[in-house]
């Protein structure tokens, strides 16, 4: 817990971007029948019933000092969905970078060697070179601060039926690219000298 919040609290820098990582799932539901649109003195009616069209999985990735995320919406996320999210992220979106320190939960996904299952050992060692990561402890998700801009995009993109993926990716792309428009930042404040004392439970008693 208290290297993640030390992470959190290392100044801005563009050679050593820190990026937060978490993947979430949604299912895609499709209407029955078809919702009657609202109109004067009459709200709009949506069916109860509906029908379901199976299950995507959602990479969300936010640097919260920039103020830049960025949403893949996959079919899968198995070792090799990591490792290609995780090459984009390096080669695409931090090309400049000298190493990103990545935040994550401790998913048995989540690792190097996930690369050298998707990638030759060449471009593998490669990748992996170029990330310092950090894992949340166990049971401790809530300090991955992509957690904050999942719940975001869930209540503000996703808060309504949604039938497939390319709707789905299309409505994500859109607000992405709106909520980066805005630079909207996490200002995090949680220390670990508040966890030394808020949470002093869950230190051992010496």
């Amino acid at each position: 817990m208290e290297d993640v919040l030390d992470v959190y609290h290392i100044p801005y820098d563009p050679d050593y971007p820190m990026v937060c990582m978490d993947e979430s799932s949604k299912q895609l539901i499709g209407e029955v029948r078809k919702p009657i649109k609202s109109k004067p003195g009459c709200v709009k009616k949506v069916d109860d019933e509906y029908v379901r069209y199976g299950v995507v999985e959602i990479f969300m990735e936010v640097e919260p000092l920039a103020g830049k995320r960025h949403v893949a919406v996959t079919e899968r996320r198995t070792r090799k969905d990591w490792a290609e999210q995780i090459k984009q992220m390096l080669d695409e979106r931090y090309p400049d970078a000298r190493k990103v320190r990545l935040v994550m939960d401790n998913l048995n996904t989540h690792g190097v060697a996930s690369l050298y299952e998707a990638f030759s050992p060449m471009e593998a060692r490669r990748l992996a070179e170029r990330l310092e990561i950090h894992y949340t402890p166990k049971h401790g998700s809530w300090l991955n601060m992509a957690e904050i801009e999942l719940s975001v995009l869930k209540g503000q993109c996703l808060d309504r039926r949604i039938a497939d993926m390319s709707t789905m990716q299309t409505e994500v792309a859109a607000w992405e690219a709106d909520r980066n428009s805005s630079a909207k930042k996490i200002d995090w404040q949680f220390t670990t000298t508040d966890a030394r004392i808020k949470l002093k439970r869950l230190y051992p008693n010496l």
